[in-house]
């Protein structure tokens, strides 16, 4: 649109009922804070400038919101003293003459681009108050929205409703679009006169209606407008979140054996023909190539793994790891910050941190790269083609050659050649019938215990 817009973010819940000393929009929602995805839908409708109220975690709040590409500005809100009372807190931003006042809460973190246009929309269509509401499946406890003719009249809470308003599913979901040019005139006109001395935002469609003004209503999923208030709800979020994100892969190509026990980071990335077995978790940075397969019961966070790579099952892979084509890290293995290369195999049981795995090597079961000296991390470099044999110690800094062999059992602290063979472990010696002595001797030991 042409139109100048500032979204009014309130975002300065207390979170008083999820009993946290944290600010209720920083909460995570898909590992991101409920306030940065509805800075995305923001930034996805085309807004570019918002007003962030704010209460405590000031700070914290503002640097959750950035990054989206919605330039905004705080305004400290010190009472709370209803909804239009918070929007007035960015009365200096409101005053700077934007056609359009879009005002949304921080703790809507479904809500996408679409409603927002369509209130946009709205707004440049004429009317001077347009309202977001929804089909209630159940609107017990919500304002209702009250249209005739296609007008939206008043919005009536629950317990002001008459019985016919009652049965009335067309809800309020809080969110609204102003005529900028009449914004603050509309708003200063909201008064106090309830129950709670409190300024409802909600009063802005009937003051706008008595001045001439018209004011509309356009729906949006239910889902789109859940707020958030307890723990509970936050969880609720949560799995439409995820079940909405789950729906979108599998319809782009992934296939998921129990998506239901998936679960997705807010920034999560896989391509077509890739297959996710059940219970695997995707924390954030994680791209995923087509053709790969990550197997149940693995914990991706930070990592690329690329086309054809296989995970797991039971598989880490912390920020930094880095899968190449064919590659694969297998059961109760753990990869940080290391690049395996293509086709190289990690299959079992082992560590590999800082460091770097050449194509087609094959690192054995229980081998370790020991990687911190209690100060500081160090490298290790393994060639193409290299064999590391099961339940060896690599002490970083160290590299092996191409070709290299380095014998089980093995503690290597010197770089190995190209195509050279490293033991790095005590000779075995044969004692001849020394296990039957020693045996005796324990026997006799335990005997003598018994005895005292």
């Amino acid at each position: 649109m042409e139109r100048r817009c500032l979204a009014v973010v309130l975002a300065a819940g207390e979170s008083s009922r999820m009993k946290s000393r944290v600010s209720k929009v920083l909460h995570p929602v898909a590992g991101r804070p409920m306030i940065a995805h509805v800075m995305q839908a923001l930034a996805a409708s085309g807004i570019a400038e918002a007003a962030l109220v704010v209460g405590r975690d000031a700070e914290a709040v503002e640097r959750a919101a950035a990054g989206t590409g919605v330039s905004a500005r705080t305004f400290l809100q010190t009472e709370r003293l209803g909804t239009g009372h918070a929007v007035l807190a960015a009365r200096a931003a409101i005053a700077e003459g934007f056609d359009d006042i879009l005002v949304v809460f921080g703790d809507t973190p479904l809500i996408t681009a679409a409603p927002l246009k369509a209130a946009r929309e709205g707004l440049a269509a004429g009317n001077d108050v347009v309202v977001i509401g929804f089909h209630a499946s159940d609107p017990t406890g919500y304002g209702r929205l009250i249209v005739r003719d296609g007008a939206l009249e008043a919005i009536r809470e629950h317990k002001d409703a008459s019985e016919e308003e009652r049965r009335i599913a067309f809800c309020n979901g809080g969110l609204m679009a102003i005529n900028g040019a009449h914004a603050l005139d509309l708003l200063g006109r909201i008064g106090n006169a309830n129950a709670k001395g409190e300024y409802y935002l909600t009063d802005i469609v009937e003051i706008a209606r008595a001045s001439g003004g018209r004011a509309i209503a356009v729906e949006a999923p239910e889902a789109e407008l859940t707020g958030c208030n307890t723990r509970a709800e936050l969880a609720v979020i949560e799995r439409i979140w995820q079940e909405r994100r789950r729906r979108a892969l599998m319809l782009s190509g992934v296939s998921m054996i129990a998506p239901e026990t998936v679960f997705l980071a807010w920034d999560t990335e896989i391509g077509p023909d890739v297959l996710i077995e059940p219970n695997v978790v995707f924390g954030p940075g994680v791209t995923i190539e087509s053709g790969a397969v990550i197997h149940a019961f693995s914990h991706i966070e930070g990592a690329t793994v690329k086309a054809g790579a296989t995970v797991g099952p039971f598989a880490r892979l912390r920020p930094g790891a880095r899968l190449a084509e064919g590659a694969k890290v297998g059961n109760f293995c753990e990869v940080k910050n290391a690049e395996i290369g293509a086709d190289a195999k990690v299959n079992h049981l082992t560590y590999i941190g800082d460091a770097f795995v050449g194509a087609r090597s094959n690192i054995g079961a229980g081998t370790i790269t020991c990687n911190y000296d209690g100060v500081n991390k160090h490298v290790t470099r393994i060639g193409a083609d290299a064999f590391i044999g099961s339940n060896s110690a690599l002490v970083a800094p160290v590299a092996i050659g191409d070709g290299a062999l380095v014998a089980s059992g093995s503690v290597i602290t010197a770089d190995v050649p190209d195509d050279a063979v490293a033991f790095g472990r005590a000779r075995q010696e044969i004692k001849p019938g020394r296990a039957r002595l020693l045996k005796e001797r324990y026997l006799a030991q335990k005997a003598a215990k018994k005895k005292t």
